[in-house]
């Protein structure tokens, strides 16, 4: 099957001469092949984010448009922000230079229909669906606004790029979580109790609807070794790579999961290149040796929920040290650069992903340089 030869040619990936430099990221050939390590389970990488002592351009910021739908919308605007934004950000270390242009995350939604209602910092995605037996099959329409409104952000992003930097792979979301989106997240839960054949029938669908649509994306994206940066979870890898998740699975059992989520995420991370799978809160631990089964999955991503200790304490160590013994890669996101180092001497920097905030570039600077030794160890 051809699915499984490119899952199986991927693990002897290596990278060819002539590397594709960035000018705002002059090691970027080095940098990615720490990636390549990672995906690997083998380096360790290390971002931190923080505010850059002096941009890497002199650029003005842009002027917002009158509304906030134009805000969102309009490609010179939004690709002038976000590379006004970049250029005033750290860059060093493991950092990937990009531009983040996506529509919200979980937009596939609007490609199917879905309204989006635009917030200053967000999007929310109006259900659509009332019925999910009766609605027409889910099918990507090339002509559908909001997937030529994605597709022009990203195009006016390649389009300044010009070699300075990346612009990444929208987090379009899928499978469960898209159908919540578009039925409507209660309702979709008494529909897998009542219909489950028609859910699983409409989760294909998605799926279906994601491949072509990510296979769009990444076309207008893709760097010189078919690779893309992810703009959730800040990832690249050398060939299609994304985020997968199901944050619905929190309310559902093992069972269930295995019955509804797992068929359409493995055909996901069979069919992608390098795949990450979001954990998103202690009530989806459940299904954890469930996803360590999934061969196809590359790496884990584990995010606690509010109220429960912070992201890189010792509180989630079990967690990380589960997932290395599992053969997954991890990473550990925006966690407070305090956490950083006990992290690492806990479990070591072998197959670790961390990112890590820091007030200043000069705190970016001394953390990066305490971590080296775990790199080298890794």
């Amino acid at each position: 099957m051809e699915h499984g030869r490119a899952v199986s040619q991927r693990r002897t990936h290596h990278l060819p001469g002539n590397l594709m430099t960035l000018q705002w990221k002059p090691d970027w050939p080095q940098v990615r092949q720490r990636y390549i390590r990672w995906w690997k389970h083998d380096g360790l990488v290390l971002q931190v984010i923080a505010p850059a002592d002096q941009p890497v351009a002199k650029l003005e910021p842009p002027v917002p448009p009158a509304t906030l739908e134009q805000c969102w919308l309009d490609p010179v605007y939004r690709v002038k922000k976000a590379e006004y934004d970049l250029a005033h950000a750290f860059l060093g270390g493991d950092n990937v230079p990009f531009l983040e242009l996506q529509l919200g995350p979980g937009n596939l939604a609007t490609f199917l229909g879905s309204e989006p209602g635009y917030m200053p910092d967000t999007i929310w995605f109006d259900p659509c669906m009332n019925d999910l037996e009766s609605a027409p099959p889910l099918r990507l329409e090339a002509s559908n606004r909001h997937f030529q409104s994605q597709l022009a952000l990203l195009r006016e992003g390649q389009r300044i790029s010009n070699g300075r930097f990346l612009v990444a792979v929208p987090d379009l979301i899928e499978n469960i979580d898209t159908l919540a989106s578009l039925r409507g997240p209660q309702e979709l839960m008494i529909d897998m109790l009542e219909q489950p054949d028609v859910v699983k029938r409409r989760i294909a669908e998605v799926n279906q609807v994601y491949f072509e649509a990510f296979d769009a994306i990444h076309q207008v994206v893709r760097d010189d070794l078919g690779g893309n940066v992810f703009s959730m979870f800040r990832i690249w890898g050398p060939g299609k790579t994304a985020k997968v998740q199901c944050d619905a699975s929190a309310m559902i059992s093992p069972d269930m999961f295995g019955e509804f989520v797992i068929p359409a995420l493995r055909e996901q991370c069979r069919w992608l290149d390098w795949s990450m799978f979001h954990l998103d809160g202690t009530q989806c631990l459940q299904h954890l040796d469930q996803l360590l089964a999934i061969e196809e999955l590359d790496a884990i991503q584990w995010t606690p929920q509010a109220g429960t200790e912070p992201n890189g304490s010792k509180a989630w160590y079990p967690v990380y040290r589960k997932i290395l013994d599992g053969g997954k890669s991890v990473q550990a996101m925006i966690i407070d650069a305090k956490y950083v180092l006990p992290l690492l001497d806990a479990v070591g920097g072998k197959g670790m992903f961390i990112i890590a905030l820091a007030d200043s570039e000069r705190e970016a600077r001394e953390l990066l340089t305490a971590a080296e030794k775990y790199r080298d160890n890794s």
